[in-house]
């Protein structure tokens, strides 16, 4: 009996001392830290790194659905730098980028600054001003397609009425009409990003500066300049950041309102990888397309946290 009592107590004191040893190493935040999002990183292995790589290594191959491809190099990269429509696509999403980052911006700034002042209903009005991104893509978009019909285009209806034009107005037909359109609806669901975001930025601005610029006799344009300007810029190069991945990155915006067209005049990145890649059944070309949109992305992150560290 003795002898089983003492092997048992030699038991409990060698895991009183494993588990004492356990509790030393979870107390380091390190080791916390990584077992706390272990999980969450394999996920984002599983779900992003794994497409991404196949993704890679389908663009050197000349995979079609179907049929397993083989190893073919460049030849995908190389076929797109002569392809008219790939060129017309590049163009066209570079357009829709910068033109409708930079509405957005300069709307968003500016709405953002107007419902900061206190007025009346102005928790109704910010409400108001979210719907456009709470309202899912596909619906809204839907809504604008109708909106720039050629036949039923409420627009060109009410134009007529008022005797502005004479003739219906060709929204999506046309193909500097279509590229107009895609872009004003994208400023439209974007800009509450902006405002939203901004807005909050300048809420943290300390209001004695305006005071004392007040006192300085300063006008609203040099206030803005000096105050508002360089304290809302950091925040200002994140959200526009953000802006610019997920509008060269778009979708289903172009491919529900147009498809592309007409004659390939709002193809972007995306919707030329996808016709290519799945009705086309070319993976391998598809799959090419798609990589040129990442060193374009990389390009704005690394740039933004380059500013980002100059400004700390």
């Amino acid at each position: 009996m003795h002898h089983k009592s003492s092997v048992t107590e030699g038991q409990t004191a060698g895991w009183g001392r494993y588990w004492g040893k356990a509790s030393i190493v979870m107390q380091q935040r390190g080791v916390v830290g990584v077992l706390f999002t272990a999980p969450v990183g394999i996920i984002l292995l599983l779900l992003l790194a794994y497409p991404f790589v196949l993704g890679i290594w389908l663009s050197f191959t000349d995979t079609i659905i179907g049929r397993t491809g083989t190893f073919i190099g460049l030849e995908n990269y190389l076929y797109l730098f002569f392809d008219d429509v790939f060129l017309l696509t590049t163009f066209n999403t570079l357009l829709y980028t910068i033109a409708a980052v930079f509405f957005k911006l300069v709307f968003g700034f500016g709405l953002a600054v107007v419902l900061n002042r206190d007025f009346k209903a102005k928790g109704l009005v910010r409400a108001i001003v979210l719907l456009p991104w709470i309202v899912p893509t596909a619906l809204s978009t839907i809504v604008f397609w109708w909106i720039f019909d050629t036949q039923f285009s409420c627009i060109t209806w009410l134009l007529m009425k008022m005797g502005i034009i004479s003739s219906q107005i060709d929204f999506l037909g046309d193909p500097n009409n279509a590229r107009a359109s895609v872009i004003a609806v994208n400023v439209w669901r974007g800009i509450p990003f902006f405002t939203i975001g901004l807005m909050a930025g300048l809420q943290t601005i300390n209001q004695s500066l305006y005071e004392a610029a007040d006192i300085d006799g300063a006008s609203p344009w040099v206030k803005f300049r000096r105050i508002t300007l360089p304290l809302i810029m950091p925040l200002l190069a994140v959200i526009t950041t953000f802006s610019i991945i997920w509008t060269f990155a778009d979708f289903h915006l172009i491919w529900i309102m147009t498809r592309g067209g007409p004659a390939n005049a709002t193809h972007i990145y995306g919707t030329l990888s996808y016709q290519r890649a799945i009705p086309g059944g070319h993976l391998g070309e598809g799959a090419a397309i798609s990589i040129f949109i990442f060193p374009i992305l990389l390009i704005c992150v690394l740039l933004t946290a380059k500013y980002l560290r100059r400004e700390d």
